[in-house]
């Protein structure tokens, strides 16, 4: 028996205390819904209305379970309106990710912004590496994050790549630190401090091919992520590591990702390296939590980090080959 159907006839013959009034109301027959009254009497065990030729009357039992009825049905249609909107993705949870080298103020601003555009939804922001969200979607633990390109994104969709172009963080005391701009080949004796490669393998790679051709081969390669264990590497061991700039003031001039004393950030001569990034979802799982996070990392993106959607000047695919080569 459907109970939620059977209690709504049973709420419309007690207010109309008429049969035909009542089938009108649901637009049904008389018929049916006297059968259905009789139906949920048997069930319940209660005989809810006394009937003559004239009128219906409820009785003493069925006024006590209206009540209780007309409640029921409020619950059901809440949980109707409710499951209506997490399917839409107007409630419920979104799971979601930002890669580690996202700054603080970035993150901040995805999250407020994301609460401007959708507050009912609870948002699970873990941070996790491109190779990290790739596995996690190709799970289904992951609804949507910003990813590192070049890498797989079969059946993934996709907003804008965003550009930021990154400059080196060196030795204050470093013979390149006195220029304006740092040609990649005058870094030639210094470490460098790369994230693992684990974490985006493409990316790790295609970062370093493109150091070989213009002349940066590092000695070694000293991974490490964290901001404070960084600056650490560069101050002890001469290293430096790449990083883009990170925020924009409000008159939309840039600032240096760096506040240290003996650390400096220069741009690099001819800006040849990037970071290019988008929010990435699988496909045919978009809905309006999905958009809205999209839409507010975008625009966070745009606010905090400096970023451009110039074209590359080449596919960000990935490439067939696992190792960088020149």
């Amino acid at each position: 028996m459907d109970l939620i159907l059977h209690l709504r006839c049973f709420v419309a013959v007690a207010e109309e205390s008429h049969f035909g009034r009542a089938a009108a109301r649901l637009g049904t027959a008389q018929p049916p819904l006297s059968q259905r009254i009789q139906r949920l009497e048997r069930e319940l065990g209660v005989r809810l209305f006394e009937r003559n030729s004239r009128q219906v009357t409820i009785t003493k039992g069925g006024t006590l379970l209206l009540d209780e009825a007309r409640e029921l049905l409020a619950r059901a249609e809440a949980l109707m309106a409710t499951s209506r909107r997490i399917r839409d993705g107007d409630a419920g949870l979104l799971r979601a990710a930002l890669p580690p080298d996202i700054a603080g103020e970035t993150v901040a601003e995805i999250l407020a912004e994301f609460r401007r555009r959708h507050a009912d939804v609870e948002l699970e922001l873990h941070e996790l590496s491109t190779s990290e969200q790739l596995a996690r979607f190709a799970s289904h633990d992951l609804d949507v994050g910003l990813i590192h390109h070049p890498c797989d994104v079969t059946g993934l969709g996709l907003g804008p790549v965003l550009r930021r172009e990154l400059g080196v963080l060196l030795p204050r005391d470093a013979p390149a630190a006195a220029r304006d701009e740092v040609p990649l080949s005058a870094l030639a004796d210094h470490d460098l401090i790369l994230f693992p490669r684990a974490n985006a393998p493409a990316l790790h790679d295609d970062l370093l091919t493109t150091c070989a051709r213009n002349g940066y081969t590092p000695p070694a390669i000293r991974h490490g992520q964290g901001p404070s264990f960084i600056r650490g590497l560069i101050r002890s061991a001469g290293s430096v590591a790449f990083r883009p700039r990170e925020s924009r003031s409000v008159d939309g001039t840039v600032d240096a990702p760096v506040d240290d004393p003996e650390i400096v950030w220069r741009p690099l001569a001819g800006a040849p390296l990037a970071l290019r990034s988008s929010v990435a979802w699988p496909q045919g799982r978009s809905d309006a939590a999905v958009t809205a996070f999209a839409d507010a990392t975008t625009h966070a993106m745009w606010k905090t980090a400096a970023v451009t959607t110039d074209l590359p000047s080449r596919p960000v695919h990935l490439r067939p080959a696992a190792e960088y080569y020149l």
